[in-house]
């Protein structure tokens, strides 16, 4: 029996005191959720929780060991409930059993608290209050879901609980100095991360406009959402709101890379700290300093809509990143091998003109003969590349007013990022 005494008290009279307080709680939480039901619609509330508390306390107080009498009393509860609930479908045509379940919890209160830290019965009392109360969030919630909302969920499920502990952690060959756990691994951190935002994105902040596309597109894919807000410029009004958003986009693919790095390589991670950390929180000044300049009365030639973010686990998606992660494996090795650190170098560059993701996680998984600083300038050398590729694609596909405002801010970024490689 634990003792939650802290004064001088019977240690019966104290969990006499919990119970009924918890139910009260209950019940009180139960009547300000449902006051604008009618009255007798409901099992009960504030007294009849208290009752259903009190009666578990005494039947669990007075039985044997074997505690006969105290589980008659919950059946004796569930005949009861069971008649309500036949009335309730019956006159009210009402299917819900959220107050029933609510009464069989009070009822358990009493041996929960003897037999089990104070902690877990105040969590559980914690849980039925806001469970309760959130029935109206949960209601509008619902509605956001589609159809294939729960099988992009079962997708992470199944790639990152049943797939991945599946697999071997040994190098596949000598020539491929990964295993395919740490393949997969990447893949579901990529994933992950695109989930998350993508999640926030259509649940928390649908339909909010250029910054929230730059702030989470960004954690996604800078590139494809530089290319959306590209397109999008052509039909806004304060085209700085939109530069600002992609320059906020690619501050963000600064924070992604660094919590990659230090997912997968903790000794890279931290030696890219420094400068990844730093291009981000200059990028994000840039962004701060062209919305400055935004018109925040105007209105959109066009309703801006946000499109609809791509399901980010989509397995075509998964095994085209696993087969590009193998291949860009097998590359640097090759080019490690035959033209040393400068040719990796070149192929840094090279690769930043397409998705730097499985380059750089090949990298820091990679057994490669490099040294960190070659490690941290081939990965600053891709992200060069791949946002001159960026700045490429909005001045090819947005609005010729935004070119230069494009042109500055990207050249500052490179330009810092260069710095850094020859720190």
């Amino acid at each position: 029996m634990p003792n939650h005494s802290l004064i001088n008290l019977s240690p019966d009279i104290i969990n006499l005191f919990l119970v009924l307080a918890f139910s009260l709680v209950i019940g009180l939480e139960l009547r300000q959720n449902n006051l604008k039901a009618q009255i007798g619609s409901l099992f009960g509330t504030d007294r009849t929780h208290v009752f259903i508390g009190l009666l578990g306390y005494i039947l669990y107080v007075v039985s044997d060991n074997d505690k006969w009498l105290y589980l008659a009393g919950g059946f004796g509860i569930l005949i009861l409930l069971a008649i309500y609930y036949n009335y309730k479908i019956a006159e009210k045509k009402q299917f819900g059993i959220t107050t029933i379940l609510v009464a069989l919890i009070t009822y358990t209160l009493a041996p929960l608290i003897y037999t089990k830290p104070l902690w877990l019965s105040i969590s559980i009392v914690t849980i039925v209050l806001i469970v309760v109360e959130l029935k109206s969030f949960f209601w509008n919630l619902s509605r956001k879901f589609d159809e294939n909302e729960f099988i992009t969920l079962a997708k992470f499920l199944l790639i990152s609980g049943v797939v991945l502990p599946l697999l071997s952690n040994q190098p596949i060959s000598p020539q491929i100095p990964v295993s395919l756990f740490k393949i997969w691994a990447s893949v579901v951190a990529i994933s992950g991360i695109s989930y998350i935002s993508y999640l926030i994105k259509k649940f928390v902040f649908p339909d909010k406009g250029a910054f929230i596309t730059g702030l989470l597109g960004g954690l996604y894919s800078s590139t494809a959402t530089s290319v959306v807000l590209a397109k999008k410029s052509k039909y806004a009004t304060d085209l700085n709101q939109i530069a600002s958003a992609v320059i906020l986009a690619t501050g963000m693919m600064y924070l992604r890379i660094w919590i990659l790095s230090l997912i997968f390589n903790q000794t890279a991670g931290i030696a890219l700290s420094l400068p990844l950390l730093s291009l981000s929180l200059i990028s994000a000044i840039i962004a701060w300093w062209i919305s400055r300049k935004s018109d925040k009365s105007s209105v959109n030639k066009q309703d801006f809509k946000e499109t609809e973010v791509k399901n980010p686990l989509e397995f075509k998606t998964a095994l085209l990143f696993a087969f590009l992660f193998i291949f860009f494996s097998l590359l640097t090795e090759y080019v490690l091998k035959w033209y040393g650190h400068q040719g990796l170098h070149i192929l840094s560059f090279i690769v930043g003109v397409t998705d730097i993701d499985p380059f750089l996680l090949s990298l820091f998984t990679g057994k490669y003969q490099i040294g960190m600083q070659t490690l941290t300038e081939a990965t600053l050398i891709a992200i060069v590349s791949n946002n001159l590729m960026k700045l490429a694609y909005v001045i090819g596909l947005g609005d010729s007013k935004m070119r230069k405002t494009m042109i500055w801010g990207f050249g500052l970024i490179i330009i810092a990022n260069i710095l850094f490689i020859f720190w």
